[in-house]
């Protein structure tokens, strides 16, 4: 029985070293049961063998694992109730849909009545009704990816593990499938481990996220704590675009040394002879490049004094033609005091 109470993986003091390489380093996690939990960070940052180590193909150096409270650090894959979904699907080419996913039951032995039965639940679940004829080859990539899923959720796992399944779709169906992810989850219910080095994709489906580097995490939360509040000069870089300044530069702005990170989006644009309010903090510049992107236009500022700063506003009323005009003149740039985070290295 699933001790509900329990985290649904918990790490303590996790690391798995290869050679002198600390792929994970001293990593602590709980993950709530129920929870669309991501594991986000660039290549080589420990995300993946963390997966790994989640499904049992990869052991820890030191430090344990559990699953709702049950230490799984030495147990085999099959042994733990969790299931992996890949990028490259891995279907059987030579059998039809609905063999694939009941697969897994027929090697359990479950009798061919019910594999019938939760097959066409299943197909129903991830909208391939009326599929389960047709061979692998037949289908589309974010087809495929469904049936991949479903072989995974019909066997019940208390944990899914997704390793970058999206990652060979192209942007579009990404996007679609994106929003089809979580809203399985959310039907099913159970707790689902996403790795990805997508920034957007983490954001979109999250209900937390933990951000790695080098072996180590960054931070952990949701992802608007991520955005807003990043814990890190690493994280403001890479959970999206941000502004850090530092050294004289900030202390000329904010009147404090230390390095601060504003997102660009939060940063207005004005004339120099703008009033600022006493709740914001400002900058002057030339504005050195401008760059339109049909819902929104990144216009580059060099700051007087040194330093250079990005700027992101939606074209509500603007054309292309009325923002390229700026490019060289001179503006002030203000934001809101609440919007500048500090942060650490």
């Amino acid at each position: 029985m699933t001790d509900q109470s329990k985290p649904a993986i918990q790490f303590e003091n996790v690391s798995r070293h290869f050679g002198a390489v600390k792929a994970v380093d001293h990593a602590d996690i709980e993950i709530h049961d129920g929870e669309f939990f991501s594991l986000l960070g660039p290549s080589g940052s420990g995300k993946t063998t963390c997966l790994r180590m989640i499904a049992g193909f990869d052991k820890p150096t030191e430090g344990r694992i559990y699953l709702y409270g049950q230490d799984v650090s030495d147990l085999p894959p099959f042994e733990r109730n969790v299931n992996t979904v890949f990028q490259d699907y891995a279907l059987f080419p030579h059998m039809n849909v609905g063999d694939n996913i009941a697969y897994g039951l027929m090697v359990k032995g479950v009798s061919k009545p019910e594999r019938l039965k939760r097959v066409d639940e299943i197909l129903d679940l991830v909208q391939l009704k009326g599929y389960g004829d047709r061979k692998p080859s037949q289908l589309s990539g974010g087809q495929r990816q469904r049936v991949a899923l479903a072989r995974a959720l019909i066997n019940h796992p208390k944990v899914l593990l997704l390793d970058e399944p999206l990652g060979a779709l192209d942007l579009k169906l990404r996007q679609q499938m994106q929003v089809e992810l979580k809203a399985i989850q959310q039907r099913v219910g159970i707790t689902f481990i996403f790795v990805t080095h997508d920034q957007e994709e983490a954001l979109t489906m999250s209900d937390r996220i933990a951000l790695f580097n080098q072996g180590r995490i960054e931070q952990v939360g949701s992802p608007s704590e991520i955005y807003e509040h990043p814990a890190s000069a690493f994280v403001a870089g890479f959970v999206g675009t941000s502004n850090l300044i530092s050294g004289e530069l900030a202390k000329r702005v904010s009147g404090k040394m230390g390095t601060f990170s504003i997102r660009p989006e939060k940063i207005h644009l004005g004339s120099v002879d703008v009033n600022v309010s006493p709740d914001s903090y400002s900058a002057d510049g030339v504005v050195r490049d401008v760059i339109y992107l049909g819902l929104y236009t990144r216009y580059l500022v060099q700051l007087d004094g040194g330093g250079e700063v990005m700027v992101i506003e939606q074209n509500l009323k603007t054309t292309s033609m009325d923002v390229l005009k700026i490019k060289g003149q001179r503006a002030r740039l203000h934001w809101k005091k609440e919007h500048t985070h500090e942060v650490g290295g």
